[in-house]
Formats: structure tokens, sequence, C-alpha cells
């Protein structure tokens, strides 16, 4: 009996609990460690922030998936990896022997961007962390009298979808006297992104009344205000962290080959190349062929993974995956709006944010109970 230890929940690992469920694996037992019992779908999030999901449409069971795939679940997180014994540390106590592994863990908050963010920030990353402490943050703006300055670290897609989402809550219940501001490194939201969905990223933001300070990186956090590279000073009364993602430190520490950032270096049949016996997928893995840390990549990787990791425990040839070279890309601007690219191509529109609930709906629709 081969042992298989899936680390993580990510969208990746979801569509391997959907295969175990239609079909074991041959003489393979199967255990999963997450530290949370559900998955909040990343691409619903803003959604639920500005009040059109209640967090139940937004994830997905992982006990009940893995109980439907007939395999052991631990509500636990990974703290090592000992790859010579073939031992997984938890954070519970607990050591898990394994024959193989997969990794989809997700990226985290980085760390150490900005100085203090720990301290003085309430990071988008663990979404878990996120969904139980924006309640209380929407109480501090609702209860407080004189203006709230609300400052958000970041100006890549998860920091503008939170902006746009944060402001379309505000809007809906009266919270007039919040402001929010967006603090990033570059000129434009958006990097990378197509010209004209920047441009309409930022003139939406200005007509939403949101503040961009584009050049101003954040260097620092301190209880009232938000210290910029430049010298400056932001009042705030409350940071929102949504940088870039960071690798978790334990892969590399194990001794897994890892890229210049520490996520785990995989080749085309998303094996570990330095430990063909682990695999990774999902924002924790940096491909062969490099990608963007995206949701889109994460859902695409599911079913390769799940296939190769089937065939390499029932001893069939495994096959290379090629992640796509463009990805759609639908990005949502609250007021039941948003923005989509597609490599050069970008456009917006109601119709584009309904396009994106239904491809959200029918993913949690999918794997759901």
């Amino acid at each position: 009996m081969k042992l298989l230890v899936l680390v993580g929940g990510g969208h990746a690992h979801v569509h391997v609990l959907a295969a175990l469920a239609t079909r074991p694996f041959a003489d393979t037992q199967v255990t999963l460690i997450s530290p949370y019992s559900r998955q909040i779908y990343s691409g619903m999030l803003p959604g639920w922030i500005a009040g059109y999901y209640a967090i139940e449409d937004c994830a997905l069971s992982l006990d009940a998936l893995a109980r439907r795939a007939g395999i052991r679940f631990v509500q636990t997180s990974c703290t090592a990896l000992d790859l010579e014994a073939r031992q997984l540390g938890c954070a519970n106590g607990e050591t898990i022997p394994f024959d193989y592994a997969s990794i989809d863990t997700g990226p985290i908050a980085n760390p150490g961007e900005p100085a203090g963010a720990a301290e003085h920030a309430l990071a988008i990353r663990p979404i878990e962390g996120f969904v139980a402490a924006w309640p209380g943050l929407l109480d501090r703006t609702r209860q407080t009298s004189h203006e709230f300055k609300l400052v958000i670290v970041g100006d890549g897609a998860a920091a503008i979808e939170l902006a746009f989402a944060v402001q379309t809550r505000f809007t809906a219940e009266g919270l007039s006297h919040a402001r929010l501001t967006i603090v990033g490194g570059n000129h434009w939201p958006l990097a990378g992104f197509p010209f004209l969905l920047r441009h309409k990223a930022a003139k939406l933001l200005s007509e939403q009344g949101i503040a961009h300070a584009g050049n101003r990186r954040a260097v620092g956090l301190l209880p009232n205000h938000v210290q910029l590279e430049d010298g400056s000073q932001l009042a705030a009364d409350a940071v929102l962290l949504a940088t870039g993602a960071a690798a978790p430190p334990w892969p590399a520490a194990c001794g897994l080959a890892t890229d210049e950032a520490g996520f785990i270096r995989v080749n085309p049949i998303l094996q570990s190349v330095s430990h063909p016996f682990v695999f990774a997928a999902g924002d924790v893995a940096a491909y062969a062929d490099a990608r963007p840390k995206s949701g889109v990549f994460a859902v695409r990787a599911g079913p390769p993974l799940a296939a190769n990791l089937r065939a390499n425990c029932e001893g069939l040839p495994m096959e290379p995956w090629q992640p796509q070279k463009r990805a759609l890309y639908l990005l949502s601007t609250g007021r039941r709006h948003a923005l989509a690219a597609w490599g050069g191509f970008s456009t917006s529109g109601a119709w584009v944010w309904r396009w994106k609930d239904g491809i959200d709906r029918r993913f949690i629709a999918q794997f759901g109970s």
C-alpha cells in the first residue's frame, strides 16, 4: 500500500479530490492536510466583501470533499518536510509518513514588505484570516464619526479588486466619511495588463472616489500612518495589505529545489526537479514554463496534477503539462461591473461581471455538496 499525502487544500488539489471521488487510486492510501476545513474561492472574495455573496457561497468544504473521496482529512498545517525519512511534520505535533507528497498550499503574505506589516496591517492572505477580521474593520468604520482613512498597500490585481469591493461596500452602507487610498510603486495600477485596461481601471478608481498614490512604494507601517519610500507619510486609521505572493519558508528549508523567491521548482510533469516523489502545483509552484501567480493557472493545473498523481501511484506513464500561453483575467470593479483581459485585448462592463459571476458560481457548484 502506497502512502500519498496532499499538503494543502488549494484549487489544484480540489481537482485531485474530485478525481479520487470518481475512482480511487489503486493500492494507495491518501491523506489530506489543511489548516482549514474549507477552501474559500479567491475569485469570489471581492463579491463577498462588496456584500453580493454570503461566505458560504464562496467556500468549498474540504472535509466533505475528503469524505466523498474516501480519504483521511487532518486539519492542521505542514511545518516541516523530512525528505530523507519521507515524513511530514505538522503543527498539531503529528508526523505523517508518505511515499509521495503533493503540495498545493498557496502563497503567503510577504512578511517583510513593508516593515511593520505584521503588527499594523490586515493582510488579504491567508484568506481565512482576512475573512475573520474584515467584519471587525467594517464595524470600526461604521462606529467612527470622523473621517476614516483606509490605505491599501499594493496596486496589482488583488489590491485593485479589493479596493473596488471595499468602496462598493462603504457606498452601500452610506459610509461617506470613509476615505480609501491605494499605494503602489507603479505609475498606473495593474502592471502587466493591457494599457487600455490599466487606463480604464484608473478612471474607475477616480470615478468611485478611490485615491491612487502611484510611484510611491510603502516601506514602513506605523500605528497611524504609512511611511513612503520618498520620505513622505500617509495618515491611516487602518491598512490592508495586498502585495505580491510570497513562498512559505519550509519548502526551501527542507531541501526542495526552489526558485530565487522560494517557490518549488517543478518539471512539466509537476514533479519537484530535485525530489521526483514530491509534486507541486498552484501558486506555491514555480513551473518549468514560468507563469504569473494566479488562480487561473492553479485551477488549470488541477486536472493534469490529478492524472499524473494517479499514473505515478499506479505505475503508469505520466504526461507533461504545458500551461496555456494566455489566460483570461476577469477583475471585479465593484457595483456589479468587471474588467476582462485576454492577451493584449481588454474590455469591460456589467456583462463582464455577469460572465465572471457565472464562471465563479459554476466552479463552486462543480465541487460543492
